[in-house]
């Protein structure tokens, strides 16, 4: 579906000015979720990761917590 924009703007005119409000909340909301929503994934695929020998400590780290917990 193409998006005919001359269109859309012609709707949008014929809204009440509380309904365009709306809207504006609406879409301002929608794309600072999805600028966000990138920011985080590029801090996800940019974040430094766990070596082999850093997870076993985790792993050694996690093993104790957990016995702790049993006794």
């Amino acid at each position: 579906m193409k998006a005919d924009y001359k269109k859309i703007l012609e709707l949008i005119h014929q809204l009440p000015e509380k309904d365009i409000e709306r809207l504006v909340n609406a879409l301002q909301s929608e794309i600072a979720f999805k600028k966000s929503s990138k920011q985080l994934e590029e801090l996800i695929l940019k974040a430094p990761t766990w070596s082999a020998s850093d997870y076993s400590e985790y792993e050694k780290a996690r093993n104790l917590i957990n016995k702790s917990r049993l006794g």
